[in-house]
């Protein structure tokens, strides 16, 4: 019989971060999920009375953060998995996008996941056990045109959570990113931030994207509740992995930016070789 665990997500009126929370609640765990407002909390905590729990939370406000997890703690129980959800798409060229809205998008999408782990860490790590995720996307291994903030937000957090997991697997604390590639949620419709247009020239290489973006939403290949299954199957395994890339769309374009990487590095080994010292390292 599979273990009852305690969830904490992020992010769960609607999205994965609901799918992920429902796909949690039908396997029988108990699952604290944060919106944004009390009418998302009452619609969620209706999913399934007595195991699901709302709070409502902003995630870039780093002490509600650590407030919420203590007192989820105290109240509801020790928490066994963490999903740091909440984040947004923000699309624009990089030329285009202004930087309030950059730092807005790694406010949410990188300090409040970061904000979100901090705080139930160490709890965890006094308990010698727990599993940290986020979502980070398909877009945190690759990268597309008109995305440059979104993406860097994703790499950005790829990078905590791979340090991160080789920091906390001393304590029995496993660390995953997930990655997923388009699936049938509002994220590319209303959830998404779109910079305003202002230069021509770049009017041919990016108009079709944004629109072929728009077109797509709400027909996209992958789906939520499969993902949820996913990462609740991830979280009862004994030896999870660093990275979950879901959807077929994220392993073929993941796959290819890996290999461009790769090309470069043996393209250019030689000239990066010339930059050692000659007697090799003074040690």
């Amino acid at each position: 019989m599979r273990q009852q665990q305690m969830w904490l997500i992020t992010g769960v009126s609607s999205g994965l971060g609901r799918a992920f929370a429902e796909a949690a609640l039908a396997a029988g765990h108990t699952v604290v999920g944060t919106v944004r407002s009390e009418q998302d909390l009452k619609a969620f905590e209706e999913v399934q009375p007595g195991r699901a729990h709302g709070r409502v939370l902003d995630v870039t406000d780093a002490e509600a953060v650590t407030e919420v997890v203590g007192e989820v703690e105290r109240s509801v129980g020790p928490l066994d998995v963490v999903i740091a959800n909440a984040g947004y798409g923000l699309e624009g060229t990089f030329e285009e996008t202004p930087l309030t809205e950059v730092r807005r998008q790694f406010e949410v999408n990188v300090f409040g996941a970061m904000a979100t782990l901090q705080a139930v860490l160490p709890y965890m790590r006094r308990r010698r056990r727990g599993h940290l995720m986020a979502v980070t996307s398909m877009g945190g291994l690759m990268a597309v045109p008109g995305m440059s903030a979104y993406c860097g937000s994703k790499f950005a957090l790829e990078g905590i959570l791979e340090a991160l997991g080789k920091e906390v697997a001393q304590f029995g604390i496993h660390v995953t990113a997930v990655e997923p590639g388009s699936f049938r949620t509002d994220w590319a419709g209303r959830s998404m931030t779109r910079a305003a247009r202002s230069i021509d020239d770049y009017d041919e290489l990016f108009g079709p994207i944004r629109a072929a973006r728009q077109n797509a939403s709400g027909n996209q290949l992958g789906d939520p509740a499969k993902a949820g299954e996913a990462v609740v199957h991830i979280a009862a395994v004994d030896n999870p992995p660093a990275h979950l890339v879901l959807g077929s769309d994220a392993l073929r374009l993941i796959a290819a930016a890996r290999a461009a990487v790769d090309d470069d590095i043996r393209t250019w080994d030689a000239l990066s070789r010339t930059t050692d010292f000659a007697e090799g390292a003074q040690l």
